[in-house]
């Protein structure tokens, strides 16, 4: 099956899964260049657009504007091809991501510098927590804190659901929560890997978690094919039984900056203006 990946969540990521994506990392011209680095890399994987059977499309969090253009793409697309959307938030697949890396998984380990790299296996009392981060500008972050992938179904156990903070008050609230978690796990030992565009931004905000492995502003969607592959592979492993009927919604966790403007204000004593059917204001 060809399956086509489209993130705008941080500049934008397309690709074939199985090849490598194209990757636009200046936000302010991602959008205008994004039609054309679909047809990139098609052309380059030898596949046609009409030969794409699923789309895979990053929802978020990210900010409004970047995020809604990759996911109406994709929408437009599925439209016109008949093919399968799915959506995927963009911050589980670096806890899957993590859990690769701490079982030394040639496919991603040699992309992290650790100074001591931990080894997470069954027999160790030693568990692996991933905050996961996007940069949300205005000095906040999009984040999500996930432990070591479940043994049964390979999801991450989310211990704080994706939300927005600034940076301050997320280590405030992942201390709060290490420490409920070593409440409820006597005798396991901890250790925090940060990674996501923003982490190293404010690095000095992870100094007092403690346990730290290692900060990283990398994502799955920046380690190439492989990167994409997973994304595509954590995104299916979540798709409804009938796939045509999932849902594709954006996270933007923020509110809106616009309003519903005030009624327009009363002239003298004149009632306030309206629209005619013509559409020229009347008082």
């Amino acid at each position: 099956m060809h399956t086509l990946v489209i993130d705008t969540s941080f500049g934008s990521t397309v690709g074939i899964v199985g090849h490598a994506p194209v990757v636009e990392h200046d936000s302010r011209t991602h959008v205008e260049r994004l039609r054309n680095d679909i047809a990139d890399a098609c052309s380059q994987a030898g596949v046609a657009p009409h030969e794409v059977e699923r789309i895979v499309v990053g929802v978020g969090p990210a900010p409004f504007t970047g995020l809604r253009a990759g996911i109406v793409t994709a929408k437009a697309i599925a439209y016109a091809t008949g093919a399968t959307l799915l959506g995927q938030d963009d911050l589980t697949p670096n806890a899957v991501l993590m859990h690769a890396v701490h079982r030394h998984d040639a496919r991603f380990a040699d992309r992290f510098d650790y100074a001591a790299v931990s080894v997470v296996d069954d027999d160790a009392p030693l568990v692996a927590l991933t905050l996961s981060v996007n940069d949300a500008r205005r000095k906040q972050l999009y984040f999500g804190l996930y432990a070591d992938l479940d043994a049964d179904d390979g999801d991450p156990t989310t211990l704080i659901d994706m939300d927005i903070d600034a940076p301050d008050h997320i280590a405030q609230r992942v201390r709060a929560a290490v420490d409920d978690y070593r409440v409820a796990h006597p005798g396991v030992d901890v250790v925090i890997d940060v990674i996501g565009h923003g982490a190293c931004k404010y690095a000095s905000a992870w100094a007092d978690l403690g346990h730290v492995e290692t900060v990283s502003d990398l994502a799955v969607l920046d380690m190439g094919a492989e990167g994409l592959r997973l994304f595509a592979q954590v995104a299916q492993s979540h798709a409804p039984a009938d796939e045509s009927a999932g849902a594709v919604e954006p996270l933007y966790l923020r509110r809106p900056d616009v309003s519903v403007p005030n009624p327009l204000k009363h002239v003298l004593s004149h009632d306030p203006a309206h629209k005619t059917d013509e559409g020229t204001a009347q008082a």
